[in-house]
C-alpha cells in the first residue's frame, strides 16, 4: 500500500471528523430514519430517502476517512531536524523577485491544502520547485500568467 505523508495537525482534523461522524452524525441519522419508519408509507415519504441518502453520505465519508488514515505516514515536522532546507511540512516565507510582495506557505498534504490558509500540496508547481532548496535560494515556479522568481527567505518546522 502506498504511503501518503500527511500533517500531524492534518490527521488530527482526520480524527476529530471521524470521531463526529461516528458518535455523533451516525446515530442521529438513524434515529431519523426510525422516525421516517414509523411514518409509514416509504415510498412517498421524503423524509426516509433524504435520511437514507444522508446515511449513505456518513458511511462513506467514515470509509474514506479509515482509508485515509490507514495509509497514511504522519510527518510530524517539529521533530525534524532544523537543517535550513524546503522539506514536507514546512513553513516557507518567500519574497516574489520581480514585485516584492511576501507570502508564506505551509507544505502539506493534498487533503489538507487549502490556500485560503496557505497551506499548499506537496504536489503542486510551487511546492515541488521548493521542496530540497533552502534559505537564499531562488526558485523559478512555472505559474499561469508566466515564470515567477521566488526568494526563499524564512524555512520554519513549526
Amino acid at each position: 500500500m502506498k504511503r501518503v505523508p500527511i500533517t500531524l495537525r492534518g490527521a488530527e482534523s482526520l480524527r476529530i471528523e471521524l470521531r463526529k461522524l461516528k458518535s455523533e452524525d451516525r446515530p442521529n441519522v438513524i434515529k431519523a430514519i426510525a422516525e421516517a419508519r414509523a411514518h409509514g408509507d416509504l415510498s412517498e415519504n421524503a423524509e426516509y430517502h433524504a435520511a437514507r441518502e444522508q446515511q449513505g453520505f456518513i458511511e462513506g465519508r467514515i470509509q474514506e476517512i479509515e482509508s485515509k488514515l490507514g495509509s497514511a505516514e504522519i510527518i510530524d515536522v517539529t521533530s525534524m531536524p532544523a537543517t535550513g532546507k524546503v522539506i514536507f511540512g514546512c513553513t516557507v516565507d518567500l519574497e516574489d523577485e520581480d514585485t516584492g510582495a511576501k507570502v508564506t506557505y505551509q507544505i502539506v498534504g493534498e487533503d489538507e491544502a487549502d490556500i485560503r490558509a496557505s497551506r499548499i500540496s506537496f504536489g503542486s508547481p510551487i511546492a515541488r520547485a521548493l521542496i530540497g532548496k533552502e534559505e537564499g535560494d531562488v526558485v523559478e515556479v512555472a505559474a499561469p500568467g508566466g515564470t515567477r522568481s521566488y526568494e526563499i527567505v524564512a524555512v520554519r518546522y513549526i
